[in-house]
């Protein structure tokens, strides 16, 4: 049995995680599992999956969780860092699923790595905030990065018995998000219900939001090229409207592998968890005949200003994506607050990265130290 650590199961990526383990109790079961503060929703999920440990985003959170669970409870319950800790190196853990949101990531990663754990990686930020750090880590423990999210799932697939060697280029594909139809000038008064209203997908607030900017899909491209050991000049980005096609690898001989489904993200949280069986999955099948049509277009770096910093900030390496991600987040959650305008996001993460001098080969220390800088400087950002 594959026995799980859950890190965020309270957000889409968990929830989707969890139904996917109701659909095979003989196959999976969860061990130990971690939340922020939605301890209602989270007092619901261990009563039903019954781990061992839970930790909390806080105190009070722990406080406010053992009421609703009750004094008989048998469950651990700890919070904070040390706690996301103790949950993502649990002994009994075998698989630790990282879907909690942002940099939080990064330290609960690779403390399951040093523990051993196989990785399903559904937090980008950590990549993208010390990719070079987690994956010698993860090499030096020979432990498995098996990625979720649903792009990196599609290369991962594609490249099943191929050598790396033989590629020529791997292509990520964009729905656009919520803005696609949009001119620049249509973006400026758009509110925060129309941009979390994605036209494929049901994500969480921050990643919906990113998928309007784009940012979503820069930070998928530095993801790739630290998942997949290949520059930046061999991974690319086009629309595709239908969130058919999940992404493709085109080989040297010009042959094209692309993964297709439906736009459901248990698909690939049950990839990484069978990997490498396949197992039934309660979905809804891909119907092309249904699809009919698929529509591509190719993608427009002025349009979507932040993709092109994102290539330009994971070619300078170094602190450069800690900034870029840090600065994103702050930047997002003044937006989602009706703090700024939409395009003021892209406004504040320029600024930013533009006024940061980077350290080309920091410790993880260095990496923490500008991310907080990076963070101080987007909350004091103003036009």
């Amino acid at each position: 049995m594959k026995k799980i650590s859950l890190l965020g199961s309270t957000g889409s990526i968990g929830k989707s995680t969890l139904e996917v383990v109701a659909q095979h109790p003989q196959d999976f079961s969860i061990v130990a599992m971690a939340a922020g503060t939605n301890v209602e929703l989270l007092a619901e999920q261990v009563k039903q999956f019954q781990p061992q440990l839970v930790s909390v985003g806080n105190e009070q959170a722990a406080f406010a969780l053992r009421d609703l669970l009750g004094e008989t409870s048998a469950v651990e319950i700890t919070y904070g860092d040390k706690g996301l800790a103790l949950a993502a190196s649990h002994p009994e853990a075998n698989f630790v699923m990282t879907a909690v949101v942002g940099s939080v990531g990064v330290a609960p990663t690779l403390a399951a790595i040093e523990a051993g754990k196989t990785i399903g990686l559904a937090n980008k930020e950590t990549l993208v905030s010390a990719g070079q750090i987690v994956m010698e880590a993860a090499r030096d423990r020979g432990v498995a990065i098996i990625p979720v999210d649903s792009e990196h799932s599609a290369i991962y697939q594609c490249l099943q018995g191929a050598r790396l060697g033989d590629v020529a280029r791997i292509i990520l594909t964009a729905s656009g998000g919520s803005f696609r139809n949009k001119t620049r000038d249509e973006l400026e008064h758009v509110t925060v219900q129309q941009a979390l209203h994605h036209p494929n997908w049901s994500m969480g607030a921050k990643i919906t939001i990113d998928s309007a900017t784009m940012m979503n899909k820069g930070f998928e491209v530095i993801e790739a090229h630290w998942l997949f050991d290949l520059p930046y000049e061999q991974i690319d980005c086009i629309l595709h409207y239908e969130s058919i096609i999940h992404s493709m690898v085109e080989y040297k001989d010009r042959a094209v592998i692309a993964q297709l489904g439906t736009p459901d993200m248990k698909v690939p949280i049950q990839y990484a968890l069978s990997y490498p069986k396949r197992m039934p999955l309660a979905t809804e099948p891909l119907d092309l005949v249904k699809c009919s049509t698929l529509h591509f277009a190719p993608m427009d770096l002025k349009r979507y200003p932040l993709l092109q910093l994102a290539y330009e900030c994971g070619r300078r390496g170094g602190t450069y994506p800690a900034v870029l991600n840090a600065a994103n987040e702050v930047a997002v959650a003044r937006f989602l607050a009706g703090e700024i305008p939409f395009l003021e996001i892209e406004r504040i993460v320029q600024r930013v990265c533009e006024s940061h001098h980077g350290n080309s080969h920091p410790s993880l220390e260095e990496i923490f130290e500008a991310d907080e800088w990076a963070r101080r400087q987007a909350k004091l950002s103003v036009r």
